[in-house]
């Protein structure tokens, strides 16, 4: 896909606060620092519209992109981050759930992991998560370019086999330095606008 426009909507905590209107939505989540910003800057060929940041826990609300006018890309604060109070930490879950249960623009879920280690506990509930509300999944197993070549299929089973993936859910090899996997994203997306 051609992206012509993009741009941050809102940075929502509430669903009040959620753009009106029906179009599709594609939440994107992972462990605090696994590249999600790097993800969202590749895909719609900008630097930085995205922040991104070697601090983790940097996403703090649902931060809306609109993308040619057609689609919204929502960033949900990263998990698995120590940093950050019981309480906050807590009130982020509350935040995120709301989203992923409530919201019918939701089309699907992008689950970022990082393709050099296996998925932790965090991603694995977080599939389960998705898994459990119905929510479609498709896994974007980030930092390809970190791991040679002839060693992404053992890599990619170990992911496939700890998240237990299931039938049908996809997984996509991906690098926000090389641009791997983008097409194939943009194309798994697109399929289900």
């Amino acid at each position: 896909m051609k992206v012509t426009s993009a741009e941050i909507v809102i940075s929502a905590v509430r669903p009040e606060q959620y753009p009106e209107g029906d179009l599709p939505e594609f939440a994107l989540a992972g462990r605090s620092n696994v590249g999600k910003s790097s993800f969202i800057n590749k895909m719609l060929n900008r630097k930085s519209l995205a922040r991104t940041s070697s601090k983790p826990g940097k996403t703090q609300t649902l931060n809306f992109f609109i993308i040619n006018e057609m689609m919204h890309f929502v960033d949900v604060p990263g998990y698995g981050y120590a940093k950050v109070s019981k309480s906050e930490r807590a009130a982020w879950g509350k935040m995120i759930e709301t989203y992923l249960t409530t919201r019918e623009q939701l089309r699907a879920a992008l689950l970022i992991v990082d393709l050099r280690h296996p998925p932790t506990k965090d991603d694995v509930m977080m599939y389960d998560f998705f898994k459990h509300y119905e929510i479609p999944c498709i896994v974007i197993a980030t930092k390809a370019d970190k791991i040679p070549k002839g060693k992404w299929q053992k890599h990619l089973k170990v992911t496939k086999e700890t998240l237990q993936l299931e039938k049908g859910d996809e997984i996509i090899l991906f690098s926000s330095e090389t641009g791997l996997g983008k097409e194939e994203a943009w194309k798994s997306l697109q399929a289900r606008m």
